[in-house]
């Protein structure tokens, strides 16, 4: 027996009258699938374009929705590798060009003294980490101070927590010294 469900999917998968549907899913005791292949077979419906298949799913399943995630079969049901990889270089192109527009200034006593670009002082940091570092604290006993200038990193929020820091390091130098906050010595 065929019921109005199966009609009502075989119209909308095949496109044809209610009369028409109802006969051929008879025919095929209720299968769609088979009244599918029967109506190409008779050429009153046309395959799908590109080959392809029909299926009973509904719409929802037919087409799961894509996701850089893997399915339960451990497959990757999103983007390949190639593009994946594609869009990692773009960003590294970006970060790149975000890190040579903007700089770090060394200055000491108000004068400039070197500048190093972004993308140097990352790269440095990475693989010379513990050069790196204590270079910078070191040059921040020696009067040295640092700012950050370009499009991207030349804000003033980041500015004075630079200068913050210079500061307390000054604090602490002079503090090692034996001078008080007001430059009087402590010894006298």
């Amino acid at each position: 027996m065929v019921t109005i469900e199966q009609v009502d999917k075989l119209r909308e998968k095949a496109n044809i009258s209610y009369d028409e549907a109802k006969k051929i899913l008879e025919e095929t005791n209720g299968d769609i699938l088979e009244a599918i292949i029967k109506l190409e077979q008779q050429n009153r419906i046309s395959s799908p374009a590109g080959g392809g298949y029909y299926n009973s799913r509904q719409k929802v399943e037919e087409a799961p929705e894509q996701n850089n995630t893997r399915n339960n079969n451990g497959q990757n049901s999103g983007a390949s590798f190639r593009e994946l990889l594609g869009k990692f270089i773009r960003w590294l192109r970006k970060m790149i060009s975000k890190g040579n527009s903007n700089y770090l200034q060394v200055t000491k006593g108000g004068e400039k003294t070197t500048t190093v670009s972004v993308t140097i002082l990352v790269i440095g940091l990475v693989f010379a980490f513990w050069v790196i570092v204590p270079l910078l604290i070191v040059g921040l006993f020696f009067g040295y101070r640092y700012s950050f200038n370009g499009p991207d990193l030349g804000k003033e929020s980041i500015n004075q927590v630079m200068d913050s820091v210079a500061n307390a390091a000054e604090n602490i130098k002079n503090e090692v010294k034996g001078e008080n906050s007001h430059g009087e010595n402590s010894n006298s």
